[in-house]
């Protein structure tokens, strides 16, 4: 029978059924082992995707959202697909028969399912997950630097220059110290602020510019990475990468001479008409011969400018004192030259009379200084704040303060000074040496560097690490160095050898930077019998073959040598037998020969530093470095692992600080031998820490890295633990857990919870926190299990969980009575992630704790069920409702947790008024912001017909909510709103319907006629993005008045919205209800729309009105792609009279897209001449009834007009005037036509 069946079923010769359906009843084995494979291979899919996903976010890299969206599908699908998955394994394990219908029924399921998983495969092929953000510039700038009419003038100079489209190179000009940098920054920060560029990128140039490092920062501003290794070839990777970017502002400081921009690799002018150059120079020459077309001058402040200024930095107050009139004469003394005014002022800030009066005498009698060229000025200003850094200071500090300067001006011009290698070049040079150990000489350098920073004599940069000396400071510390017992000698690029017109004797140090490997009359061997530190640093070579090689005999005459920091070069140790003073020999991306055999004669040795340096081998040596106090090992050796000889550490008695951050061998029982080691920097494998007996010792700082692979590179300064792949018990850490200051836990398994396990009394200088797939951990904190008094964590201050398979709560235990146990008080940061176990994050008590968080992240914890709540039932009391939890809360960000019903309980909060952005996405079960009402049985009510929570957060600036199917209405009120982004929320209620009004914003099910029910609290002046998606019976989006508020709107997004007819609401559908019908109403335009995308939106007719202004002045792109009913593009207001022939401009309109448009559609009202001067991409895609022409003219603009028959014809002029003009288009325009005529 079944033959037969099968015979109907079949065709001829062929192997499928006629009829899926019937696949249903005669392949169940075939069906459950596809589905059962294709589901195997989706769970071992995911787990890879996001193993790529958690490596990603561990190189802080951003993951791209469909590859987050993917991740949630198909973790939707393998739960959705379990019980199926049970019921199959429940069959084969009974091998019982169930009924045709059941099976039937089953094979139906597991075939729709496994068409799903095989599309969830094929998308699953990610060539990338993630991406490094790009990186900003961060202009610091000062305010009063800027406060004055001169500066202000100049500004606005440069903002007309860069808006003139016939100037594409600026230059600002001044003599050096007048704030051209300065002036430069701000406008950088002006230009990013109001959107002027997509793309804002600074470097400076120098005197002898790094055109490698200057790649680099600019590559990074646009995550490129290089594939070539030449200059060249970068060169060209840049400018084809800065080609692909509409408008970019280039900002090149200290420009000394002519210069090529084609060697970097930035486009301008033909190459790049949107690429606008800002140069800085001390020469006006410099902007002649680089062909700007706009050349201004930045002038000193005038008298009252400078005083104003001047008062400011000093912080002085009273104009009619005696003191102000001292300090005004101090101020005349600067000459109006704001670096010389503000390093003067902030040298006396704080002063006394007596004081200012003895500068002011000190400053006149600097007179000489005035013939020092045009620098003198300078000179003059900001010798006296050197001279002040001895004011009080003892004398020896005062000259350590000095030296400390001096030092500082060794290094290359414009260079980030890494403060832990000037630190280790102090000591070299005997800083402060009444500070006893590395640590306080440390802090002793650090705290002079402050003093310098608050003198105006270094700068800070972006990272807290490096500091900064200006070009000009360091051009007047080189000349204090010129003469006198210290004499320096500075040369930032040698290609031979410094001619000898005297002798090197009378140099004590000397900084030799970029030199050759071919330099030329380099000596075997130099007499600088008083120099005390040699800075020596060869060319950067990909191969280490090609370094520079410098003799063993070349170090033989410098027996003073103190200090040594040697960069790029290869070296033999041969000739350090000699150097008997030597203290600090800090060697980077160095070749080092004779390691191992040539340590006998360097006994004076405290500092040793090798990084990236290559060397034979660590030998028994080293131990006759008896005065060694500091050892710094990273990557050192030929593979980069360091094999320690056994006791060769514990032998090294003086050690006070010892950093291996490479892999090594370190038999960690020999550190119980370091009496006098306070700092550890050490990267350790688990086997390392095998000795039950073995404890670390009590470290004022440390990083240590368990199979972490550096997880803290860089910080050697702090408190930081790192432990992954971990079984043992944790006792070997205790002595480090009482003071650590960043904690990272990852697979540390046999670990139930951190507090009581850990320690009582511990964890309290804990700031961050990090714990990662420990999977036994059931609670952070369990109070039941110790009674006694406990608090912990009260300075931490970000706290991240992840992938916490057990984890049930953050607290177990806690209530009202004792919630002061576990203290939170300084939390700012909590992010949870992948903690599916987790049905609440925090209690209200311990919520109430957190009165400083402000971010919140949690995703794709798909038990939650509220963020904040009661898990315990022994927790809830009846004072419950009267807690306050998050006051302070900026960020809140939910994705992918898919039992979420809402955030909290609306009595806990205080209305969120600190909530700056709120970002809920991928949550199908999510229904309030906070818990709606109850029926008697404790039940949630679903808010019907119009009855919102209403929300008014007034500093609220992000608005992002996305696939949130059942969240019922809320009102939004946020007068500072900037981004919105609504997609696919509420669209399982009968109406879906979200609006933007003047007043608020609406979200959810509502009725459309909503408007008349609204009290106008606020507006929406400062949105700037609008995304919806999703929204299948929006009629309409704004109302005219609504349009016209949204004044500052750049970018739009609109899809899949199938219901709506228009994007504003026409005028005989406003409502009547305002008091005044008559009222008369200013035309619509968006000032500022930049950029519009429609897709999709089925029974969309019209997009604009277009009426007696232009309603789009700044539209750069506009994408309008599969409305099949549209039929106006811009359609024309009733009231409006078309003359014959009518032109209207769209001077910014670079990029027109018009693709599957199925209805007779006018892209130009009938009547008007558009003309697009900018366009430069056309593409016209399936548009059979298209009614508007296209050509270009000799200008190369692109011109419109509709007219009635015009379909026909309009494609014949299209196709024939674009053919004609595409052979004439100039390189890198590009004009693309794809039309289809049916």
């Amino acid at each position: 029978m079944a033959k037969s069946v099968a015979a109907v079923a079949f065709g001829s010769g062929t192997n499928e059924y006629a009829s899926p359906y019937l696949r249903y009843f005669f392949c169940y084995r075939e069906i459950v082992e596809d589905f059962t494979n294709q589901r195997t291979a989706l769970e071992l899919r995911k787990q890879r995707v996001q193993t790529r996903v958690d490596e990603a976010q561990r190189q802080i890299e951003v993951i791209y959202e469909d590859v987050e969206d993917w991740l949630i599908r198909a973790e939707i699908a393998l739960e959705e697909t379990q019980n199926l998955q049970d019921e199959i394994d429940r069959v084969k394990c009974f091998k019982w028969c169930p009924k045709w219908g059941w099976r039937y029924s089953l094979r139906k399921k597991l075939a729709e399912k496994t068409a799903v998983i095989s599309k969830l495969l094929e998308a699953s092929n990610f060539p990338l997950v993630g991406y490094r953000p790009l990186l900003e510039i961060k202009f610091i700038t000062s305010t009063h630097f800027l406060d004055n009419e001169s500066s202000k003038s100049v500004l606005n100079w440069i903002m007309e220059a860069i808006n003139d489209n016939g100037v594409n190179m600026i230059g600002l000009y001044g003599m050096p110290g007048v704030g051209k940098t300065t002036l430069a920054i701000e406008f950088g920060k002006c230009a990013r602020e109001q959107r002027l560029f997509d793309k804002v990128v600074m470097f400076t140039m120098s005197q002898n510019p790094n055109i490698r490092a200057i790649q680099d920062k600019v590559a990074d501003m646009f995550g490129l990475k290089f594939r070539n290794i030449t200059e060249e070839g970068r060169a060209e990777e840049l400018f084809s990468t800065m080609q692909g970017v509409n408008k970019i502002l280039v900002i090149i400081d200290d420009l000394w001479e002519e210069f090529k921009l084609e060697r970097i690799g930035i486009p301008f002018g033909d190459e790049h008409k949107g690429c606008k150059i800002l140069l800085t120079t001390r020469h006006q020459q410099v902007c002649t011969k680089m062909n700007c077309q706009k050349e201004i001058k930045l002038s000193i402040l005038s008298a009252d400018e400078a005083w104003v200024l001047f008062r400011d930095e000093a912080g002085l107050e009273d104009d009619s004192s005696i003191l102000n009139g001292v300090a005004k004469e101090v101020a005349g003394e600067c000459k109006g030259l704001p670096l010389a005014i503000v390093t003067v002022a902030k040298a006396l800030k704080g002063e006394s009379l007596d004081g200012w009066r003895a500068a002011n005498h000190r400053f006149k009698n600097l007179r000489h200084l005035d013939n020092e060229e045009v620098l003198g000025g300078v000179f003059k200003a900001l010798k006296l704040s050197y001279d002040y850094l001895k004011e009080g200071n003892n004398q020896m500090t005062g000259n350590d303060i000095q030296m400390c300067f001096l030092l500082c001006s060794l290094f290359p011009e414009d260079a980030e000074i890494a403060i832990d290698i000037l630190t280790m070049c102090g000591i070299g040079v005997g800083l402060f040496p009444n500070a006893s150990s590395i640590e306080d000489k440390r802090n002793k350098i650090e705290a002079a560097l402050k003093k310098l920073q608050k003198s105006g004599l270094l700068l800070e940069t972006d990272n807290v690490r490096t500091i900064r000396m200006h070009d000009v400071v360091r051009d007047f510390a080189h000349w204090l160095a010129s003469t006198g017992e210290n004499r320096f000698m500075v040369k930032d690029k040698s290609k031979k050898w410094p001619r000898m017109f005297e002798s090197f004797e009378c140099y004590t140090a000397v900084a030799l930077w970029k030199c050759s490997s071919n330099i030329k009359n380099f000596p075997d061997k130099v007499e600088f019998s008083k120099l005390k530190t040699l800075f020596f640093g060869g060319e950067r070579k990909w191969r280490r073959d090609d370094l520079l090689v410098v003799s063993s005999t070349f170090f033989e005459e410098m027996k003073a040598l103190q200090v040594l920091y040697l960069k790029w070069v290869r070296f033999s140790l041969k000739g350090f037998n000699s150097l008997p003073n030597l203290k600090t020999l800090w060697c980077k991306d160095c070749i080092m020969e004779n390691f191992s055999s040539s340590m006998t004669n360097m006994r004076s040795l405290e500092i040793l530093a090798l990084i990236g340096t290559e060397i034979d081998e660590i030998s028994e040596e080293l131990v006759e470095l008896s005065t060694l106090k500091y050892l710094r090992l990273s990557g050192v050796g030929v593979q980069g692992e360091m094999k320690f000889p056994p006791k060769l550490v514990s032998r090294l008695t003086s050690l006070q600080e010892l950093h291996v951050t490479s892999k090594n061998n370190i038999n960690l029982l020999e550190l119980n031998f370091l009496s006098r080691l306070t700092t550890l920097s050490l990267r350790l494998s688990t086997n390392q820490i095998s000795q039950e007996d073995f404890v670390f010792p009590k470290l004022q700082s440390y990083t240590i890295d368990v199979d972490y692979c550096i997880s803290f590179h860089g910080m050697l300064n702090f408190r930081n633990l790192a432990i992954e792949n971990f079984s043992s018990s944790l006792s070997a850490f205790k002595n480090l857990f009482y003071n650590v200051e960043m904690l990272k836990l990852r697979k540390v398994s046999g670990l139930k919870n951190i507090v009581p396990s850990i320690g009582k009394k511990v964890l309290n200088e804990l700031t961050s926190l990090e714990l990662d797939s420990c999977n036994d951990m059931e609670f952070f904190i369990d109070i039941t299990r110790d009674q006694g008094p406990t608090v912990a964590f009260s300075n931490l201050v970000e706290l991240t969980i992840r992938k916490m398979d057990s984890l049930k709560g953050l607290c177990y235990g806690l209530s009202p009575s004792h919630h002061t146990i576990a203290s939170f008080t300084r939390l700012k940061i909590l992010c949870v992630v992948f903690c599916d176990k987790l049905k609440t994050i925090l209690s209200p008590c311990l919520a109430q704790s957190m009165l400083c968080i402000e971010e919140l992240y949690i995703i794709y914890c798909n038990g939650l069920e509220q963020v904040i709540g009661f898990a315990q039932e022994e927790e809830i009391t009846k004072n419950d409702y009267l807690l306050c939890c998050l006051p302070k809360l900026r960020i809140l960000e939910i994705c992918g947790c898919r039992s979420l019903k809402y955030i909290c309980a609306n009595t806990w909060t205080q209305g969120l008024q600190f909530l700056e952005s709120l970002n809920i996405s991928y949550c199908p079960q999510f229904m309030q912001i906070f818990k709606m009402e109850q029926n008697e049985n404790k039940q949630d009510i679903v808010l019907t017909g119009f009855r919102p929570q209403n929300h008014c957060w007034p500093k609220l600036k992000t608005l992002k909510i996305v696939d949130c199917p059942v969240l019922s209405c809320f009102i939004v009120q946020a007068q500072l709103l900037e981004e919105l982004k609504l997609s696919n929320v509420g669209n399982k209620w009968s109406t879906d319907v979200p609006v933007l009004n003047e007043d608020c914003i609406v979200v959810g099910n509502h009725e459309e006629n909503i408007w008349k029910d609204f009290a106008k609290v606020v507006t929406l002046e400062n949105l700037t993005t609008l995304k919806l998606s999703g929204y299948k019976k929006l009629i309409y989006i704004f109302s005219p008045t609504t349009a016209r508020s949204l004044s500052n709107l750049v970018d739009l997004f609109i899809e899949s919205c199938e219901e709506r007819e228009r994007l504003i609401l026409a005028k005989d559908q406003v409502s009547s209800s305002s008091s005044n019908g008559e009222t008369v109403l200013q035309p619509i335009s968006f000032p500022k729309l930049t950029n519009i995308i429609v897709k999709k939106c089925e029974n969309l007719k019209s997009l604009f009105p277009f009426g007696s202004i232009l309603v789009l002045p700044k539209l750069e792109s506009l994408i309008v792609e599969g409305n099949s009913k549209l039929e106006q593009v811009f359609e024309l207001e009733d009231e409006v009279e078309v003359a014959p022939n009518d032109e209207m401009k769209f001077d910014k309109l670079g990029k027109l897209s018009l693709e599957e448009l199925s209805s007779r559609i006018h892209f130009s009202p009938k009547g008007y001449h558009f003309v697009l001067s900018a366009l430069n991409e056309l593409d016209v895609r399936d548009c059979p009834e298209l009614t508007t022409s296209f050509s270009i003219d000799s200008q190369e603009f692109v011109h419109c007009e509709t007219k009635e028959d015009a379909i026909e014809k309009s494609y014949h002029c299209l196709k024939c005037n674009f053919q004609q003009e595409y052979m004439l288009a100039p390189s890198g325009v590009q004009y693309e036509l794809t039309t289809t005529f049916t």
